[in-house]
């Protein structure tokens, strides 16, 4: 294994159902390189996916060996945030239901093919990380992450380290049940978080509501009439532009998320919450439920306790914190 010093590069790679980022940073993060997203393309095949990351990986080392003025051996190795449940031990992703994977060997086949050793992390703990280690839950010893896109992850930090759990299935916050007969979710049980406040399960429930109560709205306009191109983004776009019926949904999605975060406060008592991706784009229309929620549900001390905050490293958190994984397990080893 590469010799890790401060100025050593570590290739970052989070893995989405929606987009594959990569950047290099330096071991002591004071440095980025190289950042690229390209699409996930779940549909073409685990083998294709996989070569994409290895390609991007390669790309994003050359960018950063062009623009740092390094050679390949500044590289030290790949952190890999992929979406779980993992097993970290043996590099396997067991079960992801959006990328349609089991008892995927992903962490080995991406070593092969770059060259280099790799470590591999929940892709939501690799975000909290992120936002703890460079982000906006910087100084928080107690942290628990939420991250929203086209599904909902979770990471959580007790006493300033990452918690995985017995078998490396804590902070899966998205598949807690808030509905006890509700929505189906992919990953196959009813009334999970996810089913109803992920980017897609907000584009169902306002495509929902625009056919069943036939309310008039900016949202299929913004589509030109083909609800099936509705996303969370328009619902977001709808409700800045003052649309009613977005701006109930964004109120609806922030209780929902406040109801889990009410949960988890009164179960870890953090210090601080840093919820990240797409849906921070609804600003307070979206943190002002949501708060709201959590006061209504949760323990005034534990209330008292947390700050809720949005995250400071939109695009980037997964990518940073996955170097951070990289760092603790290779230094720990």
């Amino acid at each position: 294994m590469p010799a890790i010093s401060p100025q050593s590069y570590i290739v970052g790679v989070d893995l989405g159902g929606t987009n594959i980022v990569t950047g290099a940073m330096t071991a002591d993060g004071s440095r980025t390189h190289g950042v690229r997203s390209a699409p996930t393309e779940v549909n073409s095949g685990a083998e294709q996916v996989v070569d994409r990351i290895a390609a991007q990986i390669e790309a994003t080392i050359a960018d950063t060996m062009r623009e740092a003025g390094v050679s390949r051996a500044a590289f030290a190795g790949v952190g890999i945030g992929a979406p779980g449940p993992l097993d970290r031990e043996r590099g396997l992703v067991v079960v992801a239901p959006n990328l349609g994977w089991r008892d995927f060997p992903l962490r080995d086949l991406i070593s092969e093919k770059v060259g280099l050793p790799a470590t591999l992390d929940n892709d939501a703990n690799c975000a909290t990380v992120g936002e703890w280690w460079q982000g906006a839950a910087r100084g928080g010893r107690h942290v628990v992450g939420l991250t929203i896109g086209t599904g909902i992850g979770g990471g959580l930090i007790v006493d300033g380290r990452l918690f995985h759990g017995a078998s490396d299935v804590a902070g899966e916050i998205g598949h807690t049940t808030i509905e006890l007969n509700g929505r189906l979710c992919k990953c196959g049980n009813y009334g999970c978080l996810e089913a109803y406040a992920s980017g897609p399960a907000i584009a169902t429930r306002a495509r929902e509501v625009l056919v069943r109560e036939g309310t008039e709205s900016l949202m299929p306009g913004l589509v030109h009439g083909d609800l099936e191109q509705l996303t969370a983004a328009t619902v977001y776009d709808a409700a800045r532009q003052g649309d009613a019926v977005a701006n109930e949904i964004v109120r609806e999605t922030g209780r929902y998320l406040g109801a889990g975060v009410a949960n988890l406060l009164n179960i870890f008592n953090p210090d601080v919450v840093v919820v990240a991706g797409g849906v921070t784009a609804a600003g307070e229309r979206l943190f002002g439920p949501l708060g709201a929620e959590v006061r209504r549900r949760a323990f005034a001390p534990a209330v008292a306790a947390a700050r809720i905050v949005p995250g400071e490293l939109p695009g980037t958190a997964g990518v940073v914190g996955a170097v951070k994984t990289y760092l603790t397990e290779k230094l720990r080893d």
